[in-house]
């Protein structure tokens, strides 16, 4: 796993600039444990005052300062993203690794629940249940509902990895050994698949903050949790663009896309090294 972040790192321009623009990002995380205000405290500074150098970044309606709101709005977005990718991930490689070496009468079972919840809506979905469940929604439980909505298309690619794993020598090496199920898909199997597992949960990531940030600034989320969907939802509702507060959307905009670009490039990247034939042509083959 080292050689290959350190292969990327070196040989691989758009991972080096995704891994930049992440640090940065965490960087502003550490920050925000450093604030000198309460996350959910208000009016605790002039409200309304533009980017400054006593204010770098200016101040909202609400009396926040926007720089440490963006901070700790990107950890808790951030932190949202990690908890959907985490959850979805152990989902993805149980159903893939088990539905590919298994095959038979369990894969079709598995992969038939799988097709069937890969065709559902997860937007709608999401908002039909914060609507229905709107004041036992808590943040946690969002996240959890929607990492058991997004791993069904990751479950397939760790699947047709497992399926021609189970044909390899070393496989049927372990077998006659007497090695069970599990420990050949953990031991034997799983290293195999880590560099999608890699890949995906960049993309899962990515699909998880767009869905928070998206439900957020609807107002179908804890809106007094500091996110960055929530800053921009706040800065809606206090009509920031129309009094001409640009600085109270603008730069929470900004880092989202920075995180967005940064996870695209570590996913695209790794993606292509996963790929013998992208590799091939990078070096001019």
């Amino acid at each position: 796993m080292f050689k290959v972040l350190r292969d990327l790192l070196r040989y691989n321009k758009e991972f080096l600039l995704g891994t930049i623009l992440i640090a940065i990002i965490l960087a502003l995380i550490v920050a925000s444990f450093f604030s000198p205000y309460d996350e959910n405290a208000i009016y605790v500074v002039a409200p309304d005052m533009p980017p400054s150098a006593e204010f770098w970044l200016g101040t909202t309606s609400r009396g926040q300062e926007v720089f440490w709101q963006i901070a700790a709005s990107m950890r808790n977005t951030l932190f949202f993203g990690i908890i959907v990718a985490f959850v979805s991930r152990i989902i993805a490689i149980a159903v893939g690794l088990i539905s590919g070496y298994i095959g038979g009468r369990t894969d079709q079972i598995i992969m038939a629940v799988n097709d069937t919840l890969g065709a559902l809506p997860n937007i709608p979905i999401l908002l039909l249940l914060v609507f229905v469940l709107r004041d036992q929604m808590t943040w946690f439980m969002l996240a959890i509902t929607a990492a058991l909505l997004g791993w069904t298309h990751d479950s397939r690619l760790i699947r047709s990895v497992a399926l021609s794993l189970r044909q390899r020598e070393f496989t049927r090496h372990a077998v006659f050994s007497g090695m069970r199920t599990p420990q050949i898909l953990i031991r034997e199997h799983l290293p195999y698949v880590m560099p999608i597992v890699f890949f995906t949960t960049m993309n899962n990531m990515i699909w998880a903050i767009g869905l928070e940030v998206t439900l957020s600034v609807l107002g179908f989320s804890d809106i007094n949790r500091p996110t960055i969907g929530g800053m921009i939802y706040w800065a809606n509702a206090h009509s920031a663009m129309v009094s001409g507060m640009w600085w109270w959307v603008a730069f929470p905009m900004l880092f989202v896309v920075i995180l967005f670009l940064g996870l695209f490039m570590l996913a695209m990247s790794v993606n292509e090294y996963i790929d013998p034939r992208s590799r091939l042509a990078r070096m001019g083959a």
